[in-house]
């Protein structure tokens, strides 16, 4: 099968950032699923872990983390799906990525297709759906439904505009119900937030004055998408007592938890990737929730967060992705059709 690897971290702009390559099909374990990819969308993880590739590596790296495609074959175990299932997932770090013809992916973190969305549509969202649902769902233990609670409660996002961002302003509005104030800085982001459902947008900075601005104090919970270390100062001053701050994006530095121990404040991290990597007892439930995403997408409840194609899935493609989307300036998700056979 064909598939791009990265052997040692080059910029995005040298040529050779990517090689094209054949490898031999995936063997199945038990509960894998050979997955024939159809579309992929690439993630900030996916610049952040070719930038780790400092040494030259004798074994190919393939990364990709989001896709969407057909099953072609399952393990002897497999218990959700069959052969011709059209299903989207974002598959694990520890294993080999998406940017390939064929992947191999535990079953119990891939959920079907949407009906109503091409596999460019759907493969934009698995990632950071999973990430956004979970970080409000069971990070911040936020009820999934339109409770009076909900209702008279606020989030902040941070960084609105970016594909986790972009969704989870869709499932704390339409699904939980909550007032949901997202921060954006430019005029087109700040649109795309507000057709993303967002009750206010607000600038990244002076959150406080900001806030203040709407006549709100503090705010329930936050979600920080963006910049933890320069946002926590911040987040620290406008989160309400006993409110609940859950982050995505690593620190440079220690924080000082200090700053919420009088507000006797929950901080909390959230990777997606920890039930694929520590195979937890609750690794289904990603399987659920792309399940439910799905039927909530049919429903037209939530959309895609789609924004770009940038063709098929080629080195000179997923190096310009890359480029693009290191410039911290994406709106949404950018995505590529498979490999061209």
């Amino acid at each position: 099968m064909k598939a791009l690897a990265v052997y040692q971290c080059r910029l995005a702009s040298d040529p050779n950032c990517f090689t094209e390559i054949d490898l031999d099909q995936p063997q199945l374990g038990a509960r894998d699923l050979l997955i024939r990819v159809k579309a992929i969308s690439v993630n900030p993880v996916d610049y952040k872990v070719r930038a780790s590739i400092v040494e030259k590596q004798s074994t190919p790296r393939i990364l990709g983390w989001d896709a969407a495609g057909v099953v072609e074959q399952v393990g002897e175990a497999v218990q959700l799906f069959k052969p011709g299932d059209e299903v989207y997932y974002a598959g694990s770090l520890i294993r080999p990525g998406s940017n390939s013809e064929y992947q191999a992916v535990d079953e119990r973190i891939v959920g079907r297709k949407p009906t109503n969305l091409s596999f460019e549509e759907a493969a934009a969202l698995p990632l950071t759906t999973i990430t956004a649902w979970e970080a409000l769902f069971e990070r911040l233990a936020i009820e999934p439904s339109k409770t009076a609670k909900n209702q008279a409660s606020h989030v902040l996002i941070i960084g609105g505009a970016g594909g986790v961002g972009s969704i989870a302003i869709q499932l704390a509005k339409q699904v939980a119900g909550l007032q949901v104030i997202a921060t954006a800085s430019r005029p087109e982001t700040i649109e795309w937030c507000q057709k993303m459902g967002a009750d206010y947008c607000i600038s990244h900075r002076e959150k406080k004055d900001e806030l203040a601005k709407l006549d709100i104090q503090e705010v329930d919970y936050i979600l920080c998408f963006n910049d933890t270390d320069g946002h926590w100062k911040s987040m620290a001053e406008v989160i309400k007592p006993q409110g609940k701050i859950c982050s995505i994006v690593e620190t440079a530095q220690p924080l000082d938890l200090n700053l919420i121990k009088n507000k006797s404040a929950t901080f909390v991290w959230e990777l997606m990737f920890t039930k694929s990597m520590y195979a937890t007892e609750d690794i289904q439930s990603q399987h659920d929730l792309l399940n439910q995403t799905a039927e909530l997408i049919e429903q037209n409840v939530l959309k895609t967060t789609m924004t770009q194609s940038l063709g098929s899935l080629n080195a000179a493609n997923l190096a310009k992705a890359h480029t693009q989307l290191e410039s911290g300036k994406t709106i949404g998700k950018l995505v590529l059709s498979g490999i061209d056979s």
